[in-house]
Formats: structure tokens, sequence, C-alpha cells
């Protein structure tokens, strides 16, 4: 008896495959699902009534209709949760092949250490993937570092990972993220972290990043110790941070201004060391005292100032020693 084939596809529109019967002509489910994993049945569209129909099977042995398997297509049966699995494969797979598609770019690393090298960069990036380039700027005259640089890797996926997170690099702590390439080169980089004022003293770290979040992710919450009524919240993505500058938030029942937390150029803002922003401190201010063609006429204006400056500074020289050392 000449072997019998019968034509199997998972879709109607599909390219068929034969797979062979058996010589009573049946054909064993395990033969179809060697060739379809998953597969439960078959069925086919009636040529008469034009409704799929489904083949007859008994202990794992299909029986071929009533006119024989002749030469119609038929189409193989899944379970309802092995496809739903299956489709989730498939698309599963489908991103990764997107993601494999997408083509990596070169990442800016800010807040270096100045001892940071090209070698210590790439041996830190490495554990997050295979890198292709790192570079450290450096000064053109003096070869010292600028404190930022640039790294690129080989799969997308490595790329998402540094984004995402900041990067303890040299006991310092670095933000990783793509260039603005609408900035100008002098110009600086758009910043992911804001200024929280009026904050209250019960607030904490964690219930600041939990509100944050509900905007974006938040990578890093800092409240200054002693307390002085503002905290700092950095964000994954920059623009989730331009987006909240100006705002007025209500935090545990209290309004909070959002600002930009980096100073606005030509501002005179007040830093850590007591100077002003425009360099107008302490020591400037003795200079300028100095310097002045008026200094005998201000002697004594000058010594209570002299004194004042003193007193706050902190200083343990005498104040005219302090004055003439700087």
């Amino acid at each position: 008896m000449a072997e019998v084939y019968v034509r199997v596809a998972e879709e109607e529109n599909e390219e068929p495959m034969e797979i062979p019967s058996e010589d009573d002509g049946t054909v064993l489910l395990s033969t179809v699902s060697a060739q379809f994993p998953g597969a439960c049945g078959l069925r086919f569209r009636s040529p008469v009534s034009q409704c799929m129909r489904g083949v007859r099977i008994v202990e794992g042995v299909l029986h071929a209709p009533e006119t024989g398997w002749g030469n119609m297509v038929y189409v193989v049966n899944y379970p309802k949760d092995n496809k739903r699995k299956m489709e989730e494969i498939d698309a599963s797979s489908a991103v990764k092949m997107k993601r494999g598609d997408m083509k990596t770019s070169d990442l800016i690393v800010l807040g270096l250490p100045w001892k940071t090298t090209e070698q210590d960069l790439k041996d830190y990036f490495s554990t997050f993937g295979e890198v292709i380039m790192v570079q450290v700027k450096r000064d053109g005259r003096s070869g010292n570092s600028k404190g930022f640089g640039f790294v690129r890797f080989t799969e997308y996926e490595s790329q998402e990972k540094v984004i995402a997170q900041r990067h303890m690099i040299d006991g310092r702590w670095c933000d990783c993220k793509f260039p603005n390439s609408k900035q100008g080169p002098d110009e600086p980089l758009r910043s992911r972290k804001v200024f929280v004022g009026r904050c209250t003293e019960d607030m904490t770290t964690d219930e600041l990043r939990q509100f944050f979040m509900q905007y974006g992710e938040v990578t890093d919450v800092f409240i200054p110790k002693p307390f002085r009524a503002f905290a700092f919240v950095t964000f994954a993505d920059d623009q989730v941070a331009q987006s909240l500058c100006g705002e007025d938030l209500i935090i545990k029942g209290v309004s909070v201004h959002i600002s930009n937390a980096e100073p606005k150029h030509g501002n005179r803002q007040f830093d850590r060391t007591g100077r002003f922003g425009n360099g107008f401190g302490t020591v400037s201010f003795c200079t300028f005292l100095k310097k002045t063609r008026h200094w005998k006429l201000l002697t004594v204006l000058g010594n209570f100032i002299i004194l004042y400056i003193f007193l706050h500074s902190g200083s343990r020289t005498s104040p005219f020693s302090f004055c003439k050392s700087n």
C-alpha cells in the first residue's frame, strides 16, 4: 500500500507540510506534534458548509474524515493556554529582536573624580556589558581631567541599564546620560536634579522619593543636615525634572516650590564657603579695602568691618593678620 501524506499547516493560508500516515490510513498525534510542538489535534474547513470541522481523535490517533484525507489542508489545534504562551514568547522575541536592531550611542559620564583614568572607566562599565569606547576629557594644556567623559556599549540593553541608575566611581557618585545635542558646546547640560523649597522638618527622604516617583524614576533624594527647609531630588530623566520646575506641589499638606537645582548665570548665589556666586565674599572684600585709594580715610570704618568679618569667619588668627594674609 502506497504511503499517504496528509497536508498540515498552522494556519489556513500558510504553506502546508506533508505528514505521513500509518498503514491503516490514520495519523498519529505524536507524528503531528513532532513537527508542530504542542499540537493537540487537527481541524479542516468543510467543502459543503464552509465551517471548520474537527478531526476525530482516539487515544492519540487521528482518524480520516469519511471522504478520506484528500488534498485538503488540515490546520493544527493548540491548547488555548499553550497558544497564549506561544504568542507571548513570539512577542518577547520580537521585542528582543527590535532592541537588538537599535543602535547604541555615546553616553556622557558627569562628575568624574580627577584621578579617574580611561582604564578605570572601562573596568567599571565592563560590568554592565561589552564596552567599545571610553574617553576621559582632559585639558589641552595641563592634561588634567575636566571631570567628565564618554562611554559606548556594544549592546543596547547594557546602555539602558547604565542610564537607569547612578554610579559610584572611585568613591564619587556620577551620572550617565545622553548628551544634549540641542545645546551648544559651551552650554551646560540640562540638570536632572530639582530644588525642593519650603520643606518641613518631618519630611523624610523615603516620603519625598515616594511622592516624586509618580512623575518619573527617582535616582536620589538628599535632605541637608542640619535641616535647612529644602531638599534635592534627582530624576533618571532630565525632561521630568525640567517639567516640574516652577511648580508648587502639596506634600503632607504643605506647599513646596520646585525649581532648578543649578544656579542661574549672573545671579549672586551664596555657596557653602560663605562666598557669593560672583566672587565677592570675605576675602574679596578685604582685598577691595586694601586696594582702594581711600584706605586711610576709611581706617576707622575698616577696622569695624574687619572685626565683624573676623568674628563671623571662625578664624583663630588676629583680625588684621586675617585680612593681611588674604
